[in-house]
């Protein structure tokens, strides 16, 4: 029998930092320093906290615990949210030309995202015809929130976006929606990471709540959209908004009904919730087929080896069989299947080359 695929649908990677060109760090907007101890922004540093934001260590990593693939995201700290134009586009550009090359050069080891600035949707949608057409990519990442040409943050799911979600579609695109920079917008102390344990997950509950109210999943049917981190608040969350929804309709008016999207085959979870009872509500309310594998490696909140917190990527799936709360074959869809839904959809052909891509 054919041994399952493993294949982690939520990684990060650091370009070296001789890869980073030099206007990056002129301009303060992001580089890492040349011992490879802190990567950096204007008034902003965080520690490398692994050897494996790189990618020959990421390789070695991966072959350590035996992960056959990884689908990595954009740097969320290349939004461009706040950067003049000009320098918005070029950032964005190296991101994308950079993710591109690690995906043509190691074919069978990485899928890449690429990422465009929803506050400038014309040249949004010339940035995706860009990376479709020319680069081969096929996973869209974008923020929960962004910052709109007059200095306002939206959530990702405004209407005037829906030329991106158009084209999403088209293109059968696999889409990510992760949380960042909501301290910006958030007028609270950057404390206690706040803005990484709580924050997060609330922006990702807030993109959800529009996503679904818009009633995209329907409307695009081409586009999958995953939520990082379980979408987690989300979960628990779901029950207030449809009393919401059903004790105030005035405020809902030609909105679509939360219930509508539970479950829906085009809205994805990873699993990187940290603990059985949120993967659990997560696996009841959308259901096995909708929650895929995610590490969000190699970063301190992802599924890392820690002795401190025993913990080995994979581990919450170990964990849910011992209780009971998935089967064998569950995990084996959540590692392999389930990712191959959200990046082909109903594709069969893009299926195949995907897979045959990974074990060639």
């Amino acid at each position: 029998m054919k041994r399952k695929l493993r294949i982690n649908g939520h990684s990060h990677l650091l370009p070296y930092p001789e890869e980073i060109p030099q206007f990056m760090k002129d301009k303060g907007i992001f580089w890492v320093d040349k011992d490879r101890k802190f990567m950096l922004q204007k008034d902003w540093s965080r520690p490398v906290t692994d050897s494996s934001f790189f990618l020959d260590e990421k390789l070695a990593w991966m072959e350590r615990f035996k992960i056959d693939h990884a689908v990595v995201l954009n740097l969320s700290q290349l939004y461009g949210n706040g950067l003049r134009v000009e320098e918005m586009k070029q950032a964005l550009r190296f991101q994308n030309d950079f993710n591109a090359k690690v995906q043509h050069e190691n074919p069978s080891k990485f899928t890449c995202g690429f990422v465009v600035h929803p506050g400038f949707v014309r040249g949004a949608l010339w940035e995706m015809e860009r990376c479709v057409e020319e680069l081969g990519l096929q996973l869209l990442c974008l923020p929960t929130h962004y910052m709109d040409t007059i200095g306002t943050w939206r959530c990702i799911f405004d209407e005037e976006n829906e030329p991106i979600f158009e084209l999403a579609s088209k293109y059968n695109l696999a889409v990510e929606i992760h949380p960042y920079d909501g301290e910006k917008f958030i007028k609270l102390e950057n404390t206690s990471w706040r803005f990484h344990l709580i924050w997060m997950l609330a922006q990702c509950a807030d993109a959800y709540h529009f996503l679904t109210l818009n009633g995209y999943a329907d409307k695009y049917p081409n586009m999958r959209t995953c939520f990082a981190h379980g979408g987690q608040l989300a979960q628990i969350n779901l029950g207030r908004r449809i009393q919401g929804f059903d004790g105030r309709p005035d405020l809902f008016e030609g909105k679509t009904h939360p219930r509508k999207a539970v479950g829906h085959k085009n809205i994805f979870f990873d699993t990187l919730v940290h603990d059985t009872g949120g993967l659990e509500l997560l696996v009841k309310n959308q259901g096995v087929k909708q929650v895929l594998m995610g590490l969000d490696d190699p970063y301190p909140l992802g599924e890392m080896e820690s002795a401190v917190q025993s913990s080995y990527p994979g581990k919450i799936l170990d964990l849910a069989k011992e209780r009971k709360i998935l089967s064998e074959t569950d995990c084996d869809a959540i590692w392999e299947d389930n990712v191959i839904r959200w990046l082909c959809g109903d594709d069969e052909a893009a299926k195949k080359k995907l897979v045959e891509r990974i074990t060639s």
